[in-house]
């Protein structure tokens, strides 16, 4: 990586109209796959309308301070996100715990990441974790988002084969502006195509609801300890791969204990967990975000701001990605994730050695597989660290 820690810190001035776009897609890849789990969560359990809505206004304002904070201190396109998995696991056990112990539960959550942050366990981790499976992981945890576009295909041909010809026609001419020229194609091809509906869209200013927290061990046990294991294993140690794939090499425990400690903050308000982002990192990490690879943190520092802006809206943020067909959303955040998926697979089978090793990684963390509540994150680097120590082991 080029060294720009001794340069002037110009955000704007090194910002540029694809960075912007780059942090716009990562910010709507983040959120749109999964905002539905949040209001599955929160009906399930019986909130209020008032208690979602700060539950999202709380999430986006602490993953609109970290991305913008991080990537500002360690001008690399640092981006977070919401635990997916995690609003997941709420959907089946938010309902039997009181709402305050819940809450309670996120701060027991929060804290123990904040201290695998400061203490630096997750660091020695990362570090041991060889460059061809940190690149495998990657890549199979964006090949799924990836492929999506072809099954897009199946749904609206027409919009889908018009914004991936564009892609492939800009891209040979300008490939700065392949993945802008896609979205603005994609949304023309919505209108004239009479997809694009705004009739449940209205402006409603999110307000933050304070739950003052009560501890309980069932809380603990059934929400707590499970968030805290799946932000770790299923998005932290993604996020930190996706960095170093792209060859950001950031210490991995500031990051984490930021995101423990922002998640702390905010739990009162209903954030269940913030972390490192994988998958819309890697569009900010990526060459369609800025040609220089040392301005690529405007584009996660875009990605913030976009945050920030949807926080104040959050009640309404469903109706405005509800507008736009999902096949548009999939489609352009399969283009601008290609060029990631070509570089984490490039460098997973770059040393003999370690290629099986690499594609075991790939593959299981690409199936899907979820055991025990861990996605398939956690078990692709587990299926592969065992097939390279079973394959290579004291193996001169």
């Amino acid at each position: 990586m080029t060294d720009a820690t001794h340069t002037p810190l110009r955000p704007l001035t090194d910002s540029s109209p694809s960075a912007i776009v780059a942090g716009f897609i990562a910010m709507m890849t983040g959120v749109t796959s999964s905002l539905v789990l949040i209001f599955q969560a929160g009906q399930a359990a019986g909130l209020t309308s008032a208690q979602i809505s700060s539950w999202i206004w709380a999430l986006f304002m602490g993953m609109a301070i970290c991305s913008i904070g991080l990537s500002l201190r360690y001008r690399t396109p640092i981006t977070v996100a919401w635990s997916t998995p995690g609003a997941a696991l709420l959907i089946t056990s938010l309902g039997h715990v009181a709402y305050p112990e819940a809450i309670g539960a996120f701060i027991t959550s929060a804290i123990l990441v904040f201290i695998c942050g400061i203490t630096g366990s997750f660091e020695k981790l990362v570090k041991r974790l060889p460059t061809s499976l940190a690149a495998a992981l990657l890549a199979g945890i964006l090949f799924k988002i990836g492929s999506e576009i072809f099954v897009a295909a199946q749904h609206r041909t027409g919009l889908v084969l018009g914004m991936f010809f564009t892609y492939l026609i800009v891209k040979r001419f300008s490939p700065r502006y392949a993945v802008l020229a896609t979205l603005l194609v994609g949304v023309a091809l919505s209108a004239m195509l009479g997809m694009l509906n705004f009739s449940g869209f209205a402006l409603e200013v999110a307000v933050p609801v304070w739950t003052t927290p009560s501890f309980s061990l069932g809380a603990t046990i059934s929400i707590g300890i499970p968030l805290f294991v799946v932000a770790m294993t299923s998005q932290n140690m993604p996020g930190v791969a996706v960095l170093r794939a792209d060859d950001y090499h950031v210490p991995a425990s500031p990051l984490i204990t930021a995101t423990g400690l922002i998640s702390l903050v905010t739990a009162p308000f209903g954030a269940h967990g913030i972390t490192l982002a994988a998958i819309s990192a890697a569009i900010c990490t990526g060459p369609h975000a800025h040609e220089d690879r040392n301005k690529r943190y405007t584009a996660a520092i875009w990605c913030g701001i976009f945050y920030a802006i949807a926080g104040v809206f959050g009640a309404t943020l469903a109706a405005l990605f509800a507008a736009f067909p999902k096949e548009l959303v999939l489609s352009i955040a399969a283009l601008a994730l290609f060029g990631s998926i070509i570089n984490g697979l490039t460098v997973a089978m770059n040393e003999p050695k370690e290629r099986e090793a690499a594609l075991i990684t790939f593959m299981v963390t690409a199936s899907g597989l979820t055991l025990f509540s861990i996605g398939s994150a956690f078990w692709g680097i587990v299926a592969g660290v065992l097939t390279l120590v079973i394959l290579n082991y004291r193996k001169p």
